[in-house]
């Protein structure tokens, strides 16, 4: 049956979330976010006739993780998005009765098709929903759930998230989850017509008992698992470790899909800023390039966010590819360089080892790249958000030392209220003998996304005085040049005013 996309009878409660979202200083403008409520991850991203669709897990009705729906925006250029009718609501009762969670878009011999997770109370289950060809309108198959339950034989620690693909006659799909005190895992499926499946077995298992550091505990349940090959040798299997509830941070295995199993090689994070990217989805666009997109999540208070009738922001686009190292480089999709205005170039030469305010550079929705040449034990710092009293500010700092190059955010001043999350986060930054670093940083108002040779850090900042906090400033200790300096004000991707919470 067609699914009822009739307003709730509850939706008086979403009265201006909206106009209070449009009101909030912390709101980006040119990452994509929901016109109001709650947003998580990133859904169906598919590249459908020319136009790309980004779905996304979605509460209309509050900025809180309840209920959830599939919100749907559409763009031509991954630049700008025209919101879309809701194309997912929970249903009245069956399976997907408490919400309609994660899943993916799949051409099914022409017929859109998605599969997701439909909640009802604890269980999570596959669902399938087929499309009209624009995508807007979705008939949930009456058939659903289409996996009953997890393996019987396995004591599942959740069941929920897909990746589904044609291999040869057949599909085939992972379902994220983990073996209760084992580690967490993928389930393998196949299915001839995405309706019956077969079990095939767990794709790969990680180990929950090792010690929780940085890569060396890949969590008890794998979210969001994600599967593609990045060149004819290498393999990628991203998911987002989760434990108990807690959300950690997203990691990805480099190996080879054979069989039934997939054989790592090694483990690696992918992105710095931990959970403030998380549970990434790709695709294959019509260009033959994988594109990326994750959840950037809060990092206020829920009170705060309440207050602001709004939760979440969409990474921006990622292209992501293969380094010489075997690690994955990410990089902004270069479409977004069509939101650039007011372009300022800040003379080359060497840094003076004092703090400079960069007059010529201001704002709180910036893309600024640099190109520094760090002579060993040299590090340079980018100061961005600075309130005129330096009281607050946020630092990108880039350093070359014996051990190798390391990125490192320092979010301690970024906003004077306590209840903000201000720990810092780091990660190894690859170096070739030169010393050459070249630093892309999005200031996006409360959005941050950094890429530094190829390396990803995304955070979340909250000025307490945003007004104020647009300034911008470099300096360095050691020996550092700046070989290049660029900067622009940055476009909003939506117009003006608030957006229809459902469209």
């Amino acid at each position: 049956m067609t699914h009822d996309l009739t307003l709730p009878s509850d939706i008086s409660g979403a009265e201006g979330l909206a106009e209070r979202a449009e009101r909030d200083p912390h709101r980006p403008r040119f990452h994509f976010t929901s016109p109001g409520g709650w947003l998580n991850d990133p859904n169906g991203l598919t590249h459908w006739n020319g136009v790309y669709h980004l779905f996304y897990q979605y509460n209309p009705l509050a900025p809180a993780h309840h209920r959830i729906h599939w919100g749907h925006a559409t763009s031509t250029d991954l630049v700008h998005w025209t919101d879309e009718p809701i194309a997912l609501v929970p249903g009245s009762d069956g399976p997907d009765r408490d919400g309609c969670w994660s899943g993916v878009l799949v051409d099914d011999g022409g017929v859109p098709t998605l599969v997701y997770s439909g909640r009802h109370g604890n269980r999570e289950l596959p669902c399938v929903a087929t499309g009209s060809a624009d995508l807007r309108r979705w008939t949930k198959d009456p058939a659903n759930p289409v996996i009953s339950a997890p393996p019987r034989d396995l004591d599942a620690t959740a069941f929920r998230d897909h990746c589904v693909w044609r291999e040869g006659q057949v599909w085939r799909q992972l379902v994220g989850s983990g073996i209760r005190g084992v580690g967490g895992t993928a389930f393998l499926y196949e299915s001839d017509d995405l309706r019956t499946w077969r079990y095939v077995g767990p794709l790969l298992t990680g180990d929950a008992s090792q010690n929780r550091g940085e890569l060396d505990w890949t969590g008890t349940m794998w979210e969001c698992v994600d599967l593609f090959g990045i060149d004819d040798d290498t393999d990628v299997l991203i998911f987002s470790a989760w434990d108990e509830g807690t959300t950690y941070h997203p990691l990805y295995w480099t190996g080879r899909y054979q069989g039934d199993t997939f054989t790592p090689t090694a483990l690696h994070r992918l992105d710095y800023g931990g959970r403030y990217f998380y549970a990434p989805q790709s695709t294959r666009d019509a260009h033959s390039r994988r594109i990326m997109f994750g959840w950037l999540q809060e990092g206020r208070s829920d009170a705060a966010t309440a207050r602001a009738g709004w939760c979440g922001v969409m990474s921006l686009p990622r292209v992501v590819t293969l380094g010489a190292d075997g690690q994955l480089v990410q990089a902004p999709v270069p479409e977004l360089a069509r939101l650039r205005r007011d372009h300022v170039r800040v003379p080359a030469g060497p840094l003076d080892n004092t703090y400079t305010r960069l007059h010529s550079v201001r704002g709180d929705q910036l893309d600024i790249e640099i190109t520094l040449r760090l002579a060993p034990g040299a590090t340079a710092r980018l100061v961005v958000r600075e309130t005129p009293d330096g009281a607050e500010r946020t630092v990108v700092e880039v350093s070359r030392l014996p051990t190798g190059g390391v990125l490192r955010l320092h979010r301690e001043a970024s906003g004077l209220d306590p209840s903000l999350d201000a720990e810092p986060r780091h990660g190894e930054l690859p170096l070739s003998g030169d010393g050459l670093v070249d630093l892309r940083v999005l200031v996006d108002h409360s959005a941050l996304e950094i890429f530094s040779n190829g390396r990803p850090l995304a955070a979340r900042i909250y000025p307490t005085r945003p007004d104020e906090a647009v300034g911008v400033g470099i300096s360095a200790d050691g020996d550092v040049t700046v070989e290049s300096f660029d900067a622009w004000r940055m476009a909003p991707a939506f117009t003006d005013g608030p957006r229809p919470l459902w469209p």
